[in-house]
């Protein structure tokens, strides 16, 4: 069970996702939790400001440390096992590897930037301590609005509690405070391109990782069996009825029956990034 926190100044932005298709479903079985916290709750003053000018000068304006600590600490002082994450240009290019890492599957125990060692059984997640663990499993029947900034889906009864906890730290602005690096675990790039904020990136990362807990998608075997499964490999061609369309017909060893030579078919027509 994996549960993620988003702390954003825009949780309307994030929570409409997070509660439809694939992620409702595993939040349902129990399988991930979601928690959105506004960090606007943490702001300085009678505004509850956020943001300030940057020293030295330049353009826009920057996330200030003492709103971004307070969140990220508020969070802590329910869990202290959960680990940061914040998407950022400075950090790893996010791929299948580190999806599968933060979902705990991978086939090899690896270590993360932060130390933490992962079984190498099919599905264990990080080996960390959460104060979690010893609470009693709740039922939560209905999603609870709280201040209209915090969320829990719906569990379906017996779920079992997280066994590692993500905090997503959303950026807006012209970025943040350096500073706030130093309570960051895992930095997380996009690409080489910019977005307004870190709202998108969280789902991303939140949608990636889920998907491959045991038990969200179909099949025994729809997390292992696609793109980038295996580094830099493209799944193969796939069809489904009609068998001709227009003209363009599905393979006929696709159609054969033979397991031996579709598989061997797949292999041989797998693509390369």
């Amino acid at each position: 069970m994996i549960k993620f926190t988003v702390i954003t100044l825009f949780p309307e932005a994030v929570e409409p996702y997070l509660k439809s298709s694939m992620m409702w479903k595993a939040a349902r079985k129990g399988l991930a939790e979601f928690e959105l916290v506004n960090l606007r709750d943490f702001g300085l003053g009678p505004h509850k400001s956020v943001d300030d000018t940057p020293y030295g000068g330049g353009d826009g304006m920057l996330l200030r440390c003492e709103p971004v600590f307070a969140a990220v600490e508020s969070v802590k002082a329910k869990d202290s096992s959960a680990k940061v994450i914040l998407p950022t240009p400075v950090g790893e290019i996010w791929n299948q590897k580190l999806a599968r890492e933060l979902a705990g599957v991978l086939s090899e125990p690896i270590s993360s930037a932060s130390g933490l060692e992962f079984s190498s059984t099919s599905y264990a997640g990080p080996r960390a301590e959460s104060s979690l663990r010893n609470e009693p499993v709740r039922a939560v029947r209905n999603i609870r609005v709280e201040n209209s900034n915090h969320f829990t889906m719906p569990r379906e009864t017996g779920s079992a509690t997280p066994a590692i906890h993500y905090i997503i730290l959303c950026p807006h602005y012209e970025g943040y405070d350096e500073r706030i690096l130093s309570i960051v675990d895992y930095k997380i790039s996009m690409g080489k391109y910019v977005l307004t904020g870190g709202e998108l990136p969280a789902l991303v990362i939140i949608d990636s990782v889920v998907r491959l807990i045991p038990g969200v998608l179909g099949g025994e075997k729809s997390a292992e069996i696609e793109s980038f499964s295996e580094g830099n490999n493209l799944e193969y061609p796939q069809y489904t009825r009609p068998e001709d369309f227009r003209g363009m017909k599905v393979p006929e060893v696709l159609l054969s029956g033979n397991h031996g030579e579709i598989a061997k078919w797949r292999k041989e027509h797998e693509r390369k990034a």
